[in-house]
């Protein structure tokens, strides 16, 4: 197993490109279910995560060309779905990855049927797919969950019916699988109390590309019309703004001075909130953001909230921040219950985190210190990364593939900003 060595003490300096957001890509990658014509991507990042989606899609029919050539720039991928002659998504490929259930909403719109696992995924908390069931059965479709799977179809030879929709919760999956759902639905279909989150408005911008007619992503409602069919277009990923976020903080942690390129300012709008009241020096430009941290650093208090809010995937990265800097801080996360398993870690490095319930208070202290320390989830990981960067001696971070699933190339974006980070066996 692999894992991350880690000589910390060292400030980040320099340049670093963002790469595009795994969030939208897999979504978006689903998208190509939805039409017998070629959907071409760019931008899409090389994580473990958008590996398995591919593997996932292929399995089904999907024909996935990652284009050759001189002129061709990393990341682009076209997705064919022609031919496709499987409608399952098995539990072997879905336990991995709890995105897999964005298969659902486009297979059965497009073929009537879908048999999807019931998903897996980090080990962050209980994230059921109810509301993704219940949309669809308002939609027509009939649903049975039999040995462990989710079996959807709609009458012989029918389609999905438009409807209203209300979320009992902000769902950003749900919103995104009823909204591919409703592209080939008949009539109109409006989703209330929808996820914002800017992946659900660049899924919203690539099926409006294909020939979807939607209004109002960005907001939470959301109307479909439903349309005969979709054609093929061309997308880039938007930019990854979690990627985004754990640099910055990363530079702030170890009072670094970088520069992001190939970024979006416009929706991290919290997270540099913080950073600025965290005592960051933040300079934002076109497609950049340059962050300089020379004075002290300051205790920021945290709420997590669905987006425009702060976002639950920055929480760990800033709980790393508050363990160095002056005074204390109150985090509270209210989107997972069980989201605070690297905070046990952290401890071992010497922080200083008391939690109850929902609620660490996190008391800032002058160092911390190597150690021997294991990853949880994907976004644990990164934090464990950033108390690695900052510590006294060598941290050795174990079960690194979380990372993979969600950074590209974090080591050698790290090494390029002057970090002593290495992978070993």
């Amino acid at each position: 197993m692999q894992k991350l060595a880690i000589q910390g003490g060292i400030s980040l300096r320099g340049d670093v490109r963002i790469s595009g957001a795994k969030n939208a890509a897999l979504p978006i990658m689903c998208a190509s279910l939805l039409s017998a014509d070629t959907l071409h991507l760019s931008n899409v990042p090389d994580l473990h995560d958008v590996v398995t989606m591919r593997k996932l899609l292929a399995q089904m029919g999907v024909n996935i060309l990652v284009p050759q050539g001189d002129n061709v720039r990393e990341g682009e991928l076209s997705l064919h779905g022609a031919q496709i002659d499987k409608l399952e998504a098995p539990y072997d490929m879905v336990k991995t990855m709890r995105a897999s259930v964005l298969v659902l909403g486009p297979l059965i719109a497009r073929f009537g049927e879908a048999r999807v696992s019931l998903p897996g995924g980090c080990a962050i908390g209980s994230r059921p797919v109810d509301q993704h069931i219940k949309g669809l059965q308002a939609m027509g479709a009939i649903i049975s969950i039999e040995h462990g799977y989710i079996h959807a179809q709609v009458p012989q030879g029918g389609k999905l019916k438009g409807a209203r929709i209300l979320f009992d919760i902000v769902s950003v999956t749900g919103t995104e699988n009823l909204m591919m759902a409703a592209t080939l639905a008949k009539g109109i279909t409006v989703l209330e109390n929808a996820a914002r989150e800017p992946e659900v408005v660049d899924l919203a911008h690539c099926l409006i590309a294909m020939g979807a007619k939607i209004i109002g992503a960005g907001s939470d409602t959301i109307t479909i019309t439903g349309v005969e069919k979709l054609h093929g277009a061309s997308h880039r990923i938007m930019p990854d703004r979690i990627e985004s976020g754990t640099f910055l903080v990363a530079a702030a942690a170890t009072r670094g001075n970088i520069v992001l390129h190939d970024t979006r300012a416009d929706i991290l709008d919290t997270i540099l909130e913080k950073l600025t009241e965290a005592g960051a020096k933040i300079r934002v430009g076109k497609d950049e953001i340059a962050l300089t941290m020379q004075g002290a650093l300051k205790s920021v208090n945290l709420r997590t909230a669905p987006y425009p809010a702060f976002p639950t995937d920055m929480q760990a990265q800033f709980m790393t921040l508050n363990t160095i800097a002056d005074g204390s801080a109150m985090i509270v996360e209210t989107i997972f219950e069980n989201r605070f398993m690297h905070v046990q870690e952290l401890r071992r490095l010497g922080a200083q985190i008391d939690i109850e319930g929902n609620t660490a208070l996190v008391r800032g202290t002058p160092k911390l210190e190597g150690a021997t320390v294991m990853a949880t989830d994907l976004r644990a990981s990164a934090s464990l990364v950033i108390a690695g960067l900052v510590a006294e001696g060598e941290t050795i971070i174990d079960r690194i593939y979380h990372l993979d699933r969600g950074y590209e190339r974090i080591e050698a974006k790290l090494s390029q900003l002057g970090a002593n980070i290495r992978r070993i066996k």
